[in-house]
């Protein structure tokens, strides 16, 4: 047997494993936790051993499909890179390049090849029509960051180690493991909290996983938290408290900031958000009197109607209480390879209203645009319309609002192409289908992951098993299709990524000679990883994974403003504090829709891993007994939820774990389409399209990230 350390790809913590294989490194025998990762120490969670389910899926594909009348027929690869390329070339010459656009999904933050070569397909491809999954979870984050930090990854993490105070908003850490924060064995860290004498708060509409853990949970109303966390903030400048601690020197706003929270009392706020002046008093005293205290929002505070104004507002919390930048606080993790974020320098524009879709005028948010918009900007207006599209490593039609109109919209294109492991439902429109290497095929590091990491840290994992001669890997799709959209050669286009990102880094002459690894992601690895703070090399890491050590404080360094400061009171944020004031006198919604993390899922992803599938159906309503009884409901019926854009037939589960007025439903099920090739998807945990009901026309203005939780909707037998 052969045993390789590796990392764990299909979540955010991204555990150690040990993965054995049998001696020709063809068959995966087991996997395990690595009890001597210095992050995980052992830990894992259900989803890892569904890696090996994942590569041994029979429903995963094995070789390029292309379109033949309603189905599909296997072809070699290279008549599959011919015939994508030549479809969205076509579109390209007949409609110009403004009818081309791609959608990037969730797994292509998990891969460094396809962050590291997506740069050379985009560039072949030249449209600057890019959607993601990023602007249905997490954009609001990004653009409060970039906005206060200068960065939209210059994001500050909780320091759940040493902290002596931790507040939970919208998260659920126990289940995730933490997003846009690395940090396996989040249970754990949480207990260890507690057990050091510190204190959890959860604030959340459904009493979760985390909250079981906590010293005190608190209901919300979901959409609230920005309102919540700025009456938090008054009270600092009320009794006098208000404190930048260690940052003091470094920022402008803080008397703006004082003047505006005045509109929010808790007083004013009480009762839009669920809770009592009295108990928010208390909340923003005890965090400002612990000894460290952060303020952790995720989810639930990004994808609301204001995503944007609540992730700054955590941040604000967090600088005004002294606790931003400081050990206990939130802080800026380091890396090993810093990944290039391309700098706005003086005089050009920002990267935020470059360009707007053509339907309803919606800003790029550094360079994305909102997938909420996919489906109309397919439809079109006045005769634009996107007519070629490329997705990679996605699945829009389950992870963005109203699938069940972009499914139509896709049938509409002149010609799609998707890189993906499956037939499923956005891949069965598809003119062709590039399949992939599985993840223990190739190797991987997380240098996306690690600069959000609770302690700083790298891992390079080596590939588990020897590649399927008969696939590629993501890497090499997107050489292949960046070399015929272009006219390069592979070997070309390659060689100028590699030197072009040498100079970025600014390595050179007998430096750059001496870059090792392979051609390909590793090689790109290895320059950055000479390029980082560390001064590391692929031959000094540790196969279990190299810890580096915990947080330390890093700004000013860490800061990219133009002022070189924290902006505290940014122009286009504070802007939109009237439209959340004017909603504190709205009357709520009799009902309201919001989901939930599972811990043997992750989107859409592993459903057709059987290990992750069975059990117990998991697509289930929860309902609280009060609100059943109104609607005439009780446990097991099948009741219809509707919404403005959809409805769906789902099982109902009574729990007084959900605030009266608020229903949840959890993400990435409905795999019931036609066409499909997931028959273990299909089989145990079909589900429903939660995204059948959320309203492509309810977003976050400011970021353009779709509203998936405080969705109005009704609720009937």
């Amino acid at each position: 047997m052969t045993t390789t350390y590796r990392t764990c790809p299909l979540c955010e913590a991204h555990c150690g494993v040990s993965v054995e294989t049998d001696s020709m490194r063809r068959r995966v025998i087991s996997v395990r936790g690595d009890a001597d990762d210095p992050h995980s120490h052992g830990y894992l969670c259900p989803k890892a051993h569904g890696l090996k389910g994942l590569h041994e899926d029979p429903d995963r594909l094995r070789r390029p499909l292309i379109r033949d009348g309603a189905g599909f027929r296997e072809v070699a690869w290279g008549a599959a890179f011919d015939f994508a390329a030549e479809g969205l070339g076509r579109v390209r010459a007949v409609h110009g390049v403004d009818a081309l656009a791609l959608y990037v999904g969730n797994p292509t933050a998990h891969d460094l090849g396809s962050l590291l070569y997506l740069p050379a397909f985009t560039g072949a491809l030249g449209s600057k029509w890019a959607f993601s999954a990023a602007t249905c979870d997490q954009i609001p984050k990004n653009l409060a960051c970039r906005e206060m930090f200068g960065g939209e990854y210059v994001i500050p993490v909780p320091d759940i180690d040493r902290t002596d105070h931790l507040m939970v908003l919208g998260a659920n850490p126990a289940i995730s493991n933490g997003s846009l924060l690395t940090a396996p064995d989040m249970p754990g860290r949480l207990r260890a909290l507690r057990e050091r004498g510190g204190k959890l708060i959860v604030i959340d509409p459904r009493r979760t996983e985390t909250a079981a853990l906590a010293d005190e949970h608190h209901f919300l109303r979901p959409g609230s938290d920005a309102a919540l966390l700025l009456a938090m903030v008054n009270v600092l400048f009320v009794d006098g408290v208000a404190s930048l601690g260690p940052i003091s020197k470094l920022t402008n706003g803080m008397a703006e900031v004082e003047s505006h929270v005045t509109r929010f009392t808790p007083e004013r706020v009480g009762a839009f958000v669920g809770i009592g002046p009295a108990t928010i008093r208390r909340l923003a005293r005890e965090f400002a009197a612990a000894p460290s205290a952060a303020c952790y929002g995720r989810i639930g505070t990004c994808t609301q109607r204001f995503g944007t104004l609540a992730s700054w507002a955590v941040d604000l919390l967090n600088a005004t209480s002294g606790n931003l930048d400081r050990p206990g606080g939130a802080m800026f993790a380091g890396s090993a390879a810093p990944f290039p974020q391309a700098p706005v320098r003086e005089g050009e524009p920002e990267p935020y209203g470059r360009w707007h879709t053509r339907v309803r005028n919606l800003p790029e948010v550094g360079g994305q645009l909102p997938s909420a918009a996919l489906a109309e900007e397919i439809e079109g207006v006045g005769g634009e319309r996107l007519r070629g599209l490329y997705v990679h490593m996605g699945n829009p039609v389950l992870s963005t609002p109203n699938g069940v109109r972009l499914a139509k919209a896709l049938g509409t294109l002149d010609f799609l192409v998707c890189h993906d492991l499956y037939v499923n439902e956005t891949s069965r429109h598809a003119n062709v289908i590039l399949p992939s290497t599985s993840p223990l095929e190739r190797g991987n590091a997380d240098v996306f992951f690690y600069p959000m990491a609770a302690r700083n840290g790298v891992h390079w994992s080596a590939p588990a098993l020897e590649p399927d001669p008969a696939l590629r890997h993501p890497w090499q799709v997107l050489l292949e299709l960046a070399a015929r959209l272009s006219g390069a050669d592979t070997a070309v286009i390659d060689d100028l990524l590699f030197r072009g990102l040498a100079a970025t880094c600014g390595i050179a002459g007998e430096a750059l000679e001496q870059v090792g690894g392979s051609a390909g992601p590793e090689r790109l690895f290895d320059l950055l990883l000479r390029s980082g703070p560390y001064g590391l090399t692929l031959d000094d890491l540790d196969p279990h994974g190299t810890d580096l050590g915990p947080l330390e404080p890093r700004l000013p360094g860490a800061l990219a403003t133009p002022s070189g400061k924290i902006e505290l009171a940014p122009a286009r944020i504070i802007a939109d504090l009237d439209r959340l004031e004017a909603a504190l006198d709205e009357e709520p919604e009799a009902l309201v829709l919001v989901g939930r993390r599972q811990m043997r899922s992750n989107n859409s992803w592993m459903h057709n891993v059987r290990a992750l599938a069975k059990g117990r159906q998991r697509c289930v309503l929860l309902v609280h007994p009060s609100d059943a009884e109104r609607c005439g409901l009780e446990a097991g019926d099948l009741a219809t939820l509707r919404s403005r854009s959809g409805k769906v037939r789902v099982p109902v589960s009574l729990s007084d774990s959900i605030m009266p007025g608020v229903v949840s439903l959890p993400h990435g099920f409905g795999h019931t389409g036609e066409g499909t090739r997931m028959a273990i998807a299909s089989a145990l945990q079909p589900g429903v399209n939660s995204n059948a009901l959320t309203d492509e026309t309810l977003l976050d203005p400011l970021s353009g990230n779709a509203v998936l939780n405080g969705i109005p909707v009704t609720l009937e037998a």
